[in-house]
């Protein structure tokens, strides 16, 4: 394992960073961050942050990085973008799109104690927790949140299946801790999927498609517009 993350480290910084450079002149106003849901097609430019853009037509920096969590303890690969919250920069940001989470209920509790994993993320009434405790922070400086739910994989066996009711608890109470603060938004995937429609995920069933991602990108913009 430590193999692993100082292979990872190294590519990184072969790379100078694993996330995108924050510009020093505040050209840019939105800031997105995250797992692979948000960084998925980026090769393409076609991942949620660059639909974005086009919607907008405003810049978007886009610090995701697939295989990141909320909860995240190796300092060296967490600094280079593993963990969400330390993808976060202070800014001049007037809006910050954010996911995360279901990577620690995924690889995180291994099917067991994920009642504990999730109350570590978030408490039962949306206060207390990392999730609360990194919003809080972004919402400091005057920034609004855009929390992005899951997508869903109705209909079509997936991998993450028995990840979905802790999933489903997970989002009720980021949506109230969304309720609480007029500057933060959640956006719910669960209905996005038509029942049956394999055209939003890849052959995983995890990750989004590029049409996926225009999705929610346009879910988003329509909260932020």
């Amino acid at each position: 394992m430590v193999r692993i993350w100082t292979a990872l480290a190294a590519t990184c910084l072969t790379l100078s960073a694993c996330t995108e450079a924050v510009p020093t002149d505040n050209s840019a106003r939105i800031l997105a961050m995250g797992d692979s849901m948000m960084a998925w097609n980026s090769t393409g430019k076609k991942s949620v942050s660059h639909n974005v853009e086009r919607l907008l037509g405003e810049p978007v920096v886009d610090r995701s990085v697939s295989g990141a969590r909320m909860l995240y303890a190796p300092p060296i690969s967490g600094a280079l973008g593993l963990d969400i919250t330390q993808q976060y920069q202070e800014g001049d940001w007037d809006w910050v799109i954010v996911n995360g989470g279901g990577n620690d209920l995924w690889m995180g509790c291994g099917c067991r104690r994920c009642d504990t994993k999730i109350q570590k993320l978030i408490g039962k009434n949306g206060a207390g927790g990392t999730v609360p405790g990194l919003i809080s922070k972004i919402r400091a400086r005057g920034a609004r949140v855009v929390y992005v739910g899951y997508l869903r994989s109705p209909g079509v066996d997936s991998m993450i299946d028995h990840c979905g009711p802790a999933g489903d608890e997970f989002e009720r109470r980021v949506a109230l801790m969304a309720d609480a603060d007029p500057g933060v938004y959640f956006v719910s995937l669960a209905d996005l999927v038509p029942h049956g429609d394999r055209s939003y995920h890849k052959a995983d069933m995890v990750h989004p498609t590029a049409k996926a991602s225009r999705a929610i990108a346009e879910r988003v913009t329509r909260v932020m517009r």
